[in-house]
């Protein structure tokens, strides 16, 4: 027993922050240390999901701070179609009423299951097209909502999945607690109400994979310093590594990716949405037109001036929509300024919600289906 413990002890140590956040966390919630309940209230035109309680006990970056995950539904005592239409998370006391900061929310993301929800209209060709994330609430745009007249369609009764991560960058001492509390609001269905598609897209940089962490050189000035290799990585068609998630140096500067593919457009279509996910030392993030060489919409975000953190990032939304063209290309362009003098992390990603015509047909000729 005693060499376990010190073996695990060793191993432990070596861990980075993010995984020892996940043994901790379970080990809290295991051993009945603190609550490890999830409280679920819904409602006729909302559902709010309080999470267990989270411990803060250390600096925590983006993505690597105590998280929780499950699965809901958003009101199984039925089986009607209905549209979500807003998001919302914030960072709670344990009394699931005071307001904390809200520099302790790192990410809040909702998956739907796309086997389960195309197949219920017959769109099986969509399975496993695209990751299925609906969206994601993110330090900085912590609510948002669509434009009137437009919602994502899904049943009461459909499985949904619930991803929530803490932040934690400027607060040292002593642990404390803190809870999450997420509220998805919906409408009844409406023939009035246009459906909506979501599309992820974000930024991705090579890396060399035979050395990853030993970043841009003079032979390889494009290439990125990976933050890890095990989480946010791809491999591109040409057999490029590339990575999601990367260091910035001190200083200003500008990335860009080609996210056509991301897109995945078949027929032209209209932008109604769009909410971004960025880390602190981002500036902005435009989604641009390469084609006509047009920005079509930037997001700013707002760094505070005292202490490292999103004051505020911009969405965007609109009734009247931004065409997007099957035949035309599409970038995100990521301008960041890192103000400290060491390396930071960077994700960039965008949220995009396209006016769903396919779904559209399906919806005019709903009745009832179980």
């Amino acid at each position: 027993m005693v060499l376990l413990t010190i073996v695990g002890g060793l191993y432990y140590l070596k861990l980075p922050n993010r995984h020892r956040a996940i043994i901790k966390t379970k080990i809290y919630h295991g051993l009945g240390i603190v609550d490890e309940r999830w409280n679920i209230e819904p409602s006729d035109t909302a559902i709010r999901l309080v999470t267990p309680t989270l411990v803060i006990d250390n600096i925590y970056k983006s993505m690597e701070g105590p998280k929780v995950t499950r699965s809901f539904r958003l009101d199984d005592s039925r089986s009607d179609l209905i549209y979500i239409t807003s998001f919302q998370t914030k960072s709670l006391s344990t009394n699931e009423v005071d307001q904390l900061s809200n520099d302790y929310i790192c990410h809040t993301n909702i998956d739907f299951y796309d086997g389960e929800h195309y197949s219920k209209w017959n769109l099986s060709h969509r399975i496993g097209e695209q990751y299925p994330r609906l969206t994601s609430m993110s330090h900085g745009i912590e609510a948002y909502e669509f434009p009137k007249g437009f919602g994502f369609p899904v049943f009461t009764d459909e499985n949904l999945f619930l991803s929530t991560q803490s932040l934690n960058h400027n607060i040292v001492g002593d642990p404390f607690t803190i809870k999450h509390g997420v509220t998805i609001g919906f409408k009844e269905f409406d023939n009035d109400l246009k459906p909506l598609m979501s599309k992820t897209t974000f930024i991705m940089l090579p890396y060399d994979s035979d050395n990853p962490f030993e970043g841009p050189t003079d032979n390889n000035p494009n290439m990125c310093l990976p933050v890890e290799t095990k989480n946010h990585s791809y491999v591109n068609a040409d057999g490029t590594s590339l990575s999601g998630h990367w260091v910035i140096f001190p200083g200003k500067a500008t990335y860009s990716y080609d996210i056509t593919e991301q897109l995945h457009l078949k027929d032209s279509t209209t932008l109604h949405a769009a909410a971004t996910h960025l880390h602190p030392f981002a500036e902005s993030l435009s989604l641009r037109n390469k084609t006509k060489d047009s920005t079509l919409f930037t997001a700013l975000a707002e760094n505070y001036k005292d202490k490292i953190g999103l004051k505020s990032v911009s969405y965007f939304s609109t009734e009247e929509g931004i065409m997007l063209y099957p035949d035309q290309d599409y970038e995100l362009v990521l301008k960041t300024n890192n103000t400290t003098y060491v390396n930071q992390d960077m994700m960039a990603s965008m949220f995009l919600f396209l006016y769903d015509k396919e779904m559209d047909e399906k919806l005019k000729s709903y009745k009832t289906i179980k």
